[in-house]
């Protein structure tokens, strides 16, 4: 089957849904790829980069004429008309606000797989269009701050005075509120982020921002990941958050948007008391905008002196690798749609992920999709029923005898150890009692440890390790061979842990400092 990448129809659109490197994976699918001619200019992808990768160079007719369309946007009503019955169409769709582009691929009997439509579970992350979008809308959001803002983000110390990092307030903690967390932290600005969501608290701090918390403004997460729904008195109190960490910010980014829809966060009274001077960067402009003062597409600046930037082409801002993004995610969708690796693509219906995407085919919408279940147990099933009735119930008596000979064996064990240690000379006896309460104490330690530090903390007390390798060495070329033995043996483990230890750190700073260039 032969995949046709097609140019960009918008005027200002720099995106292309397909890169050399993407191209070069759907060759090795079995496909046949055809290139319009300067579709990946904008994104400085001159054509010979694709031939290179084995794709073939055509016209506007043969590449929305192909087996498979892959676009990044939604296509016009031209761009359709040039597509063949039967073809198969990938790209974002809008199904959920456009039914009269979905009836128009019905008719034509057009398969549909609508990109912006991935649903939300673990194993369709890769072809999340939209996470990826965002993440770089929320990375170039900082960038556009910053060349609005009178001042540097991070703060100085120099022979003519001092300079204040900048602030920055980001409001949400999705995917492109966390990414302009971590880019906004990276540039020095000290950053304070807030989201209704409580548990999005750990990964706002992950990032190396402060999270706001305001208890009677919090919501839980939704079943499709989304916040829920506020009551009056939670909106009521987000407003006063909002107003009060506008009110002392530099920067304000927002990023609430909701399956397309904007709310408002961020009031006119809110913006008014901002300091002159200060930015705002509303991400949600594509749906409306969640400042008021917000015009989609349009840099304003109001009476008071506020910048309110409503950039809705930030992701085109950065054409490289947001295509390169775009085309990996398409890819993956690809490889997931020819399990044979034989250019065949197969649109099975059974498949979750497949069937949440698809939104038209054989002539008829299939939007919206049946809600996906996710669960951590398995189905039950009436052979599954019939079984966990039939099979025998467990025998209480034996489970209990063997309860009793499990603790009689430890018993025994405890006091073994305890004539052990009687019979021993009496500096035994205090060396014993100090091991039992280093292991319960390390035992309490260790698992009272998030899983986030275990290697820097594993890292670093591995050094510990040093005063047993001390040890030993003094006991190498003791009388006996047996005391000589155990501190060879132990200065080797010993210097194993060191050494590790002191290695695991240096390759953790390496990364820090990687990711501060």
């Amino acid at each position: 089957m032969r995949i046709g990448i097609p140019r960009e129809p918008h005027e200002h659109a720099r995106l292309v849904s397909a890169t050399p490197a993407t191209v070069r994976r759907l060759v090795q699918l079995g496909y046949e790829v055809l290139v319009e001619s300067g579709a990946g200019e904008r994104a400085r992808l001159p054509n010979r980069s694709y031939v290179e990768a084995g794709a073939r160079i055509g016209d506007t007719a043969e590449a929305w004429g192909a087996d498979v369309v892959a676009a990044v946007g939604t296509p016009t009503r031209r761009e359709i008309d040039l597509l063949r019955p039967g073809a198969t169409l990938i790209g974002q769709l809008a199904p959920g606000t456009r039914p009269e582009l979905l009836d128009l691929l019905a008719e034509r009997r057009i398969t549909a797989l609508a990109l912006d439509a991935v649903p939300r579970i673990s194993r369709a992350q890769s072809l999340d269009v939209l996470s990826a979008l965002s993440n770089v809308a929320g990375y170039r959001a900082v960038i556009e701050a910053a060349q609005e803002f009178g001042g540097m983000f991070a703060g100085q110390v120099t022979a003519a005075g001092t300079t204040a990092p900048a602030k920055v307030f980001v409001i949400g903690a999705g995917v492109a509120g966390l990414a302009a967390i971590g880019t906004a932290s990276s540039l020095g600005a000290q950053v304070r982020a807030f989201d209704v969501r409580p548990e999005a608290g750990e990964q706002v701090e992950s990032m190396g921002a402060t999270f706001v918390q305001a208890a009677e403004a919090t919501s839980g997460a939704t079943a499709d990941g989304y916040a829920g729904a506020l009551t009056e008195d939670q909106e009521a109190a987000t407003r006063r958050l909002y107003a009060a960490e506008c009110a002392d910010a530099d920067i304000v980014i927002t990023t609430a948007l909701v399956r397309g829809t904007a709310p408002t966060t961020v009031t006119a009274e809110t913006i008014a008391a901002m300091r002159p001077g200060s930015v705002i960067v509303d991400l949600a402009a594509p749906g409306g905008g969640n400042a008021e003062a917000t015009v989609p597409g349009e840099r304003v600046v109001t009476d008071s002196g506020v910048i309110v930037l409503g950039w809705t082409d930030l992701p085109d801002r950065l054409p490289q690798h947001t295509s390169q993004l775009i085309g990996t995610n398409i890819a993956n969708l690809l490889a997931l749609m020819t399990p044979g690796r034989d250019g065949e693509l197969t649109v099975d219906l059974e498949d979750a992920v497949v069937r949440g995407m698809t939104v038209a085919r054989d002539g008829e919408v299939l939007w919206p999709p049946p809600p996906v279940s996710v669960t951590a147990t398995m189905p039950s099933s009436p052979a599954g029923a019939a079984a966990a009735t039939t099979e025998p119930e467990p025998d209480t008596a034996a489970s209990g005898g063997q309860v009793r000979r499990r603790g009689l064996l430890l018993g025994l064990a405890v006091a073994l150890a305890g004539l052990a240690v009687a019979s021993s000379p009496s500096d035994v006896g205090g060396h014993v009692v100090v091991f039992v309460l280093a292991v319960i104490v390390g035992f309490y330690v260790i698992s009272s440890v998030i899983h986030s530090l275990h290697t820097p903390l594993m890292s670093q007390t591995n050094a510990i390790s040093g005063i047993i390798l001390v040890g030993a060495l003094l006991q190498v070329g003791n009388e006996s061979w047996v005391v000589t033995t155990l501190a060879v043996v132990a200065a080797s483990v010993a210097a194993i842990n060191v050494f590790g230890g002191f290695l695991v750190t240096r390759k953790m700073l390496a990364m820090f400092r990687t990711a501060e260039r």
